[in-house]
């Protein structure tokens, strides 16, 4: 009988900032678009990575990596960055969506994702679930405000380091309500 186990906790934030820190990295010291072509060939090896260690590839990972290469890919056709900047927006509404709707349907995927690491009182998935999808939402407004409005420069600036230090701040605004929600030993033990 065998054991499915975790992924190791290094995947996560390798995969998901690793393509990232190679777009910045390309952006600063060529142009957009051999930035994008870097930021599509790291986002598809990030998955085979994941699936390399995991075995599997996390449905986000998965649609966003989608996202990825197919404004990537109209960015290079075109020769136009219109479509690498709102690839961000994609990718945030996709998230709220599928988030929210994960939840609606009753697999809510951010208990599916957090759970382990956050086991949470049942009562406590409906608001968080709430609050990612509106932080994502926010976030894909913001996209949309900062590429119409600021250089380039700004932009890529906001895209990677910009929006992984928002998402910081908004996890570390959440800390309280997991504590706050989290399932005590007692209940654990009751419930299995």
């Amino acid at each position: 009988m065998s054991t499915k186990q975790p992924a190791p906790g290094w995947l996560q934030p390798v995969t998901d900032y690793i393509p990232l820190a190679l777009f910045l990295i390309a952006y600063l010291t060529t142009d957009i678009l051999t930035a994008t072509a870097v930021l599509i060939f790291a986002t598809l090896l990030a998955l085979v990575l994941s699936y390399s260690v995991a075995r599997k590839i996390p449905v986000l990972a998965l649609l966003a990596a989608g996202v990825v290469a197919v404004f990537g890919g109209l960015t290079l056709f075109f020769e136009d960055d219109l479509f690498i900047k709102i690839k961000p927006t994609i990718v945030q509404i996709l998230f709220a969506v599928v988030l929210y709707g994960s939840y609606l349907f009753g697999r809510p995927v951010l208990k599916l994702v957090l759970g382990t690491a956050f086991p949470l009182k049942e009562e406590a998935w409906r608001p968080l679930t709430i609050r990612f999808s509106v932080f994502f939402l926010v976030m894909a407004a913001a996209n949309e405000v900062i590429w119409r409005t600021q250089s380039t420069d700004f932009w890529v600036a906001f895209d990677t380091i910009g929006q992984i230090v928002i998402t910081f701040i908004f996890m570390m605004t959440q800390v309280p309500f997991l504590l706050r929600h989290q399932l005590d030993e007692n209940t654990e033990t009751q419930d299995s």
